[in-house]
């Protein structure tokens, strides 16, 4: 078996000098935009990106407690308003109910949020049923392929399902309900009715999920935990929300959450109430769980995969650097004939279930 990550569970940092400050983002090439049509991921959309931009004002939206969230509501002018917000309705319920547009009078823009100190710049808009009260989000995005990629690949190898379109240089993202992390490790961590075992478990796998994927920058803000209550006791899911570093870093500690010091309160509580061998079977679980989904959604994964070989979604230096660092890693010498981070993530996903076959 390659060596278990989690035995090395030690609060450690990258170094943030390390980190990419402000990621590039890479076009949508013509491969994978043929990819998105054959999987029903790209649709017309009424408005672009580009349109939400011309917001006439902004004001500071701060939560219930008061606390700036650093997310801006945004103000359109009145002349164009409504083409926004009806625009905006008929995208909901396109990613919702595939564009039924009957529903259409009884939902409502509530509000438009826009956060300036993200990588994809995103604009949150949060939709109302007029009936009820009921409130739902969506999230508007800069189409990034590497960011598609790591959607991608969450919705056909985790037990997670992501919904959502892709037009041009448009990017229309379903919200992913669930307690953020930062928040979670401040106000959940410590409450007495929390099951210890189970959300270390959790976080253990998680963590094997993002490794074997390649999904980086798991910081607390960056993942959401969904809690679901049992016939006897909780169970805890761990849900990435933020794909932007798919295969991107050069590092492979980028890939651990573990390694994340927002994250060291969660990792003192997986080395307290976790043994080693224990962590191993969970980590044996999960690769188990990722080979069948590999079997069962092969041609797919053949497609995507084929899809990432070809496409730049990173500099040559972190291509060079982190297959150096997996190989080292793995003790695979394989790792230094990849010439992309496609070929890293197709080794890498070979690699991880290679022992399950």
């Amino acid at each position: 078996m390659f060596p278990c990550i989690l035995s090395e569970f030690m609060p450690h940092t990258p170094d943030p000098n390390k980190i990419s400050k402000k990621k590039q983002f890479y076009p949508v090439n013509e491969r994978l935009r043929r990819y998105l049509r054959e999987y029903d991921r790209a649709a017309p959309l009424p408005i672009s990106y580009q349109d939400l931009l011309h917001f006439s004002d902004a004001y500071p939206l701060f939560d219930r407690h008061g606390r700036d969230t650093l997310w801006q509501t945004v103000v359109y002018d009145q002349s164009q308003m409504p083409l926004i917000y009806n625009g905006l309705l008929r995208i909901y319920v396109q990613l919702k109910s595939g564009g039924g547009e009957s529903v259409l009078e009884q939902l409502s823009v509530q509000r438009v949020d826009y956060c300036t100190f993200g990588n994809s710049n995103p604009f949150r808009i949060r939709i109302v049923n007029l009936l009820n009260d009921n409130y739902d989000y969506f999230y508007f995005k800069k189409a990034d392929a590497s960011r598609i990629y790591g959607l991608e690949l969450e919705h056909v190898l985790s037990p997670n399902r992501i919904n959502y379109l892709v037009q041009d240089g448009s990017l229309i993202e379903e919200h992913i309900a669930g307690i953020p992390g930062d928040e979670f490790i401040k106000s959940y961590l410590d409450r007495p009715n929390l099951n210890k075992v189970r959300i270390a478990k959790e976080f253990v796998k998680f963590n094997e999920r993002c490794f074997a994927l390649l999904l980086g920058d798991m910081r607390s803000y960056n993942y959401v935990v969904v809690v679901t209550p049992d016939f006897e006791d909780e169970q805890y899911r761990v849900r990435p929300i933020d794909f932007d570093q798919e295969s991107y870093e050069g590092r492979k500690s980028m890939y651990l959450p573990q390694y994340f010091k927002d994250n060291n309160p969660i990792v003192a509580l997986c080395t307290r109430w976790l043994h080693t061998e224990t962590m191993k079977q969970y980590q044996n679980e999960e690769r188990t769980l990722l080979f069948r989904r590999i079997r069962s959604a092969r041609y797919r994964l053949k497609d995507l995969i084929d899809c990432l070989r070809k496409d730049v979604i990173s500099t040559p230096e972190k291509v060079q650097q982190l297959r150096h660092e997996l190989a080292a890693h793995h003790q695979n010498q394989d790792f230094y004939q990849c010439q992309s981070m496609g070929d890293i993530v197709r080794l890498q996903l070979k690699l991880m279930v290679r022992h399950l076959k």
